[in-house]
């Protein structure tokens, strides 16, 4: 299937590791120009190296901090000044800490809003005039299970995520005169360093090994595993896709049948 992706601009937030490179890859091989921002670390350079290596692609990569709003825009800013334009971009900034209610002071209530709901706002704010103008893009945004089923123990992940929901449902009517479309992508237990250090914190409120929360959380999967990168950048591409055009205003689930919900 050819997706259409070739020659078109992605700005992929959250591209050095996980989710975000697994996206950056794939939409390069699907003949897209990717720019991706992380943290201003030894991190990212190596994974602009290893994506240009794996795919032959263009790639750049931009330091950003994205509880920043300056540098959640010059991310914007610098793919811009790079491509020239922008056709899609994927909202991705990771998750916030694993806490229970009682443990979560206001500081990092206010982190997790910059980190997930705020980055959004902003960066998406930046590429719809450019979109507008085009009369095309696509604007993803990767959150989380979370938002369909919450997550006992991420509790601000649950709250913060579930505002990019009721953001990106309204923007979608919004932006549909446009030929823009707005999607959510909802992940469930995938193989990540985040999951895989998340299984590390719980195994040790529970005092058991790390491999038995993973093996407890692929019991809860109905295809028994957890998903891969892979298995999520393929459905992102799609959604990104010239095929896609007549999906807006949905989040949809990744999880291997996790979600037991009937919509």
């Amino acid at each position: 299937m050819d997706l259409g992706l070739q020659g078109k601009v992605a700005l992929v937030a959250g591209g050095s590791q996980g989710l975000g490179k697994a996206v950056a890859v794939e939409l390069i091989r699907e003949g897209a120009r990717v720019a991706v921002c992380a943290l201003d670390d030894p991190q990212l350079p190596r994974a602009v190296e290893e994506i240009k290596a794996l795919t032959g692609g263009e790639i750049i990569g931009v330091p950003a901090d994205l509880t920043d709003a300056a540098q959640a825009r010059n991310f914007i800013h610098k793919g811009l000044e790079h491509y020239g334009t922008v056709d899609v971009l994927v909202n991705n900034a990771g998750g916030p800490p694993n806490k229970t209610f009682l443990e979560i002071d206001d500081d990092l209530w206010e982190f997790g809003f910059r980190l997930n709901l705020m980055s959004t706002i902003l960066m998406t704010r930046e590429v719809v005039p450019i979109m507008m103008e085009k009369r095309w893009g696509r604007i993803i945004n990767m959150t989380s299970i979370s938002v369909k089923q919450p997550i006992d123990g991420l509790i601000l992940s649950n709250t913060v995520r579930s505002g990019v929901i009721g953001l990106a449902k309204t923007l979608s009517n919004e932006l549909a005169p446009y030929n823009i479309t707005v999607n959510n992508v909802c992940p469930g237990y995938t193989l990540t360093d985040r999951v895989r250090n998340l299984a590390i914190d719980v195994a040790k409120k529970e005092n058991t090994e790390p491999e038995a929360i993973i093996k407890r959380w692929e019991s809860t999967i109905p295809m028994g595993r957890l998903g891969t990168p892979e298995d999520f950048a393929a459905l992102v591409a799609f959604i990104a896709s010239r095929r896609a055009g007549y999906i807006t205003g949905a989040s949809i689930q990744i999880d291997g049948g996790y979600y037991k919900g009937i919509m």
